[in-house]
C-alpha cells in the first residue's frame, strides 16, 4: 500500500462522537511509552501526524486520521497510564472500552508491545480480554532497533510462550521500528489485504 494522503479528522471522548462508521479503522493502543505516536507517523511517512512527547500518557483522546480517504487510522489513549488519579484512569478505561465494543467498523486493533520487556501482566490481560470480547487484533513489537537480533528473538519468544498458554493459535505478528522503517510494508500489505477481502 502506498499512502498518498493522510490528515487529522478529530478527537473525540465517545464513539457517538466519532466520524461516521462507513469506512474500514484500524486503531493502534498500547502501554503508556511503546511508541504509539512514533509507530503511527513511520506508517504514514509523516513525521508530525500524531503527536509525540518524551511524557507518557499524552493521548487522551480517540484521534482519528483518515488515510487515502478510504479507511482511517485511530490513535487512542493507552491503557497504561502514566500518573494520573484513580478517577481519572477509569474514565480512559470506559472510553477505550466504549469504543472496542461499540464501534461497528473496527477491523483490527493493533496492540503495540515494547520488545525491550518481558511479558507485562498489563498487556497479557489486555490481550486476554480482548480474545474473550472477540475483538480481532494483531501484536505489533516496537522499538525492535534498540535490542541486538539475539536479544529481540529472546524476547519476543518468550512472549510467544506465554501467550500459547491461553491461547491454541497466535494472532499476527509484526516487528517495528519507527527508526529503520521496519514493519512499515507488513502492517500497511496487512490493512490492504483486510480492506480488499
Amino acid at each position: 500500500m502506498i499512502i498518498t494522503d493522510a490528515h487529522f479528522v478529530t478527537s473525540s471522548t465517545h464513539p457517538n462522537d466519532c466520524p461516521a462508521p462507513d469506512k474500514p479503522e484500524y486503531a493502534f493502543i498500547g502501554r503508556s511509552n511503546v511508541g504509539k505516536s512514533s509507530l503511527l507517523n513511520m506508517l504514514c511517512n509523516r513525521h508530525k501526524l500524531a503527536k509525540t512527547s518524551g511524557t507518557p500518557g499524552k493521548t487522551r483522546l480517540i484521534n482519528h486520521f483518515l488515510i487515502n480517504n478510504k479507511w482511517y487510522m485511530v490513535d487512542l489513549p493507552g491503557y497504561g497510564y502514566a500518573k494520573l488519579p484513580k478517577a481519572q484512569k477509569g474514565t480512559f478505561t470506559k472510553m477505550i472500552d466504549s469504543y472496542l465494543f461499540g464501534r461497528p467498523n473496527l477491523v483490527n486493533l493493533f496492540v503495540l508491545i515494547d520488545s525491550r520487556h518481558s511479558p507485562m501482566k498489563q498487556d497479557l490481560d489486555f490481550i486476554f480480554n480482548l480474545g474473550t470480547n472477540s475483538i480481532p487484533f494483531s501484536i505489533v513489537f516496537t522499538k525492535t532497533d534498540k535490542l541486538k537480533p539475539g536479544v529481540l528473538e529472546k524476547n519476543t519468544n518468550i512472549y510467544k510462550e506465554r501467550l500459547l498458554e491461553d491461547w491454541e493459535i497466535l494472532p499476527p505478528i509484526f516487528f517495528t521500528s519507527a527508526i529503520n522503517n521496519r514493519g512499515r510494508e507488513e502492517i500497511l500489505n496487512y490493512i490492504e489485504n483486510l480492506n480488499n477481502s
